[in-house]
């Protein structure tokens, strides 16, 4: 396959220039692999079939194409225009700063929250060993002080540089692979029940739209999340045109899988007559596949699963810690937030200021909260919005800058744009629940932009080639609110889908539009 010429690099206010290209295929494959694999299988199943029933299956398999789709812009950018923090940059670069500044704020609070949400999840689970961190379904104030002393060791693991971090993820990702594999085969060994698939209220007992709304309500987009994390590191990988693609595909097909074979075998294993008049949302597990085990008298996979439930979660944090520096250091680099973040310590070659502050706002995230759930469906309608912004951002340089682009996806004139609209319906089935609270938070940002840049930009001109991102925060909040899911219902199913995707398509083509005349008017 042919591709572009390699692109001249435009002036970056980082300091690129100190970070290390120390990753090859497998060191970004086991990082997208090592960040998918953590909290999300030991809970998604169980929240899963809480929400959907057995359809649940169907959600999983529905977010993996989505993501795959969305997948295949992100890497044609980061193979194309590898930067550290690229998912921050690339919408700044291509649709201008206002974009720019809020997609920052997305992002930090996405980091913020997810690094939040592993720490809970190892407490919930460790509560087996450590009695009183995870106490009447909520964490106890031991349980907060034990994951914030988690988050602190991987930040100091982190510390001293990419290379260490690739070599100790690696390892500790094969070991985290093997104990979901072992727990599908012992749990459909030791109990078998294909009648659960029709009790409960059937196959789908809460309607098909449910399967939707817990693609990001029951964290199945948060535990395929970490597919993203070797773009992130683009700017550190030996070969990003050929790796990247290659390590992220590779990831998302095999935690697919994976994760569809973990509902299923949940879904069989529960024992008959525990579905009582509430069905499957009337399932009370704090540690779903923990609690599962010794209801099968499988003391030894319990035994199992509760020490990886530590293990696992805090490998993949791990990896959010690095990735997640990674991206405030682009949100710092766009002005978003104060430029000392954007510094590399020159002998550890990592951006350290910006792992502190994300440890500090992690913090922020953790102690108020009360368990995994509460904060995972925020985090997963956040990072939706920033691979949207990131189609949009493809289709922008596709137009007006193309040796932008690696030329590694054919089609890519009619994926973004299919990306855009799949990510756009995706957040709109959060829920209204959900859009209410994260939606307003992305709008206020405008705000902060301009009490940031009024004496930097022409707010006015800024403000017209952002309009198209307004307009898509506001689109989205009112048919939320008026839709079918979890909204006031005036827009009936399936037109509010419907909907969602015509005004998507506008919205893209919109944005597209407006990047590429920034473009012309900023060329790289």
């Amino acid at each position: 396959m042919t591709l572009a010429a390699e692109p001249s690099t435009p002036t970056k206010p980082g300091q690129d220039h100190k970070l290390r290209r120390d990753l090859g295929f497998w060191s970004l494959t086991g990082i997208a692999f090592g960040g998918i694999i953590g909290s999300g299988w030991l809970f998604g199943a169980f929240y899963g079939a809480a929400a959907a029933g057995p359809a649940a299956v169907l959600s999983w398999i529905i977010a993996g194409a989505a993501l795959t789709l969305i997948a295949l812009v992100l890497v044609e950018l980061g193979a194309g225009t590898p930067e550290s923090g690229g998912m921050v940059r690339w919408p700044l670069l291509a649709n201008g700063p206002l974009a720019g500044t809020l997609i920052g704020w997305a992002v930090l609070l996405a980091v913020a929250n997810s690094m939040a949400a592993q720490a809970s999840a190892v407490v919930q689970y460790a509560d087996r060993y450590l009695s009183g961190l995870y106490v009447d379904n909520a964490l106890s104030v031991s349980g907060k002080a034990a994951g914030a002393g988690l988050l602190a060791v991987l930040v100091v693991l982190n510390w001293f540089g990419v290379k260490l971090f690739a070599r100790l993820n690696f390892a500790v990702t094969v070991i985290k692979v093997l104990v979901p594999v072992v727990t599908v085969v012992a749990l459909l060994v030791a109990s078998f029940h294909p009648g659960n698939v029709s009790a409960g209220g059937g196959l789908a007992p809460y309607g098909w739209s449910a399967s939707l709304t817990a693609i990001a309500g029951a964290g199945i987009i948060y535990a395929l999340n970490g597919f993203a994390t070797p773009i992130e590191l683009s700017g550190e990988a030996r070969n990003p045109r050929r790796d990247i693609p290659r390590a992220v595909l590779t990831a998302i097909v095999l935690s697919v899988a994976l994760n569809v074979v973990l509902q299923i075998a949940f879904v069989l294993a529960v024992p008959e007559g525990s579905l009582g008049s509430g069905g499957w949302a009337g399932l009370n597990f704090s540690s779903p596949f923990g609690e599962l085990a010794l209801l099968l008298n499988l003391g030894w996979l319990a035994t199992l699963i509760y020490a990886d439930a530590v293990f696992s979660p805090s490998g993949s944090t791990y990896v959010m810690v690095a990735a997640g520096s990674r991206e405030t250091y682009g949100v710092a680099k766009n002005g978003a937030i104060p430029r000392r973040f954007a510094a590399v310590h020159d002998r550890a070659g990592v951006p350290r200021n910006a792992m502190a502050l994300n440890f500090a706002l992690s913090m922020v995230c953790l102690l108020p909260a009360t368990r995994w759930q509460e904060i995972i469906g925020v985090v997963g309608v956040l990072a939706l919005l920033t691979y949207s912004l990131c189609t949009v951002a493809a289709g922008s340089f596709r137009v007006a800058a193309p040796e932008r682009l690696a030329g590694w996806v054919r089609g890519l004139r009619w994926i973004a744009p299919a990306g855009f609209v799949v990510g756009s319906e995706l957040v709109y089935w959060a829920s209204w629940q959900t859009l209410r609270t994260a939606l307003p938070v992305l709008m206020a940002a405008m705000f902060l932009f301009v009490a940031l840049r009024r004496r930097q930009l022409d707010l006015a001109a800024e403000l017209r080639t952002g309009a198209w991102l307004l307009a898509f925060l506001g689109w989205l909040f009112v048919l939320s609110g008026l839709g079918t899911f979890g909204g006031s219902g005036v827009v009936p199913a399936p037109w509010d889908t419907v909907a969602v995707a015509l005004c998507g398509l506008l919205t893209y083509h919109w944005g597209v539009r407006s990047g590429a005349a920034y473009l012309r008017r900023h060329p790289l």
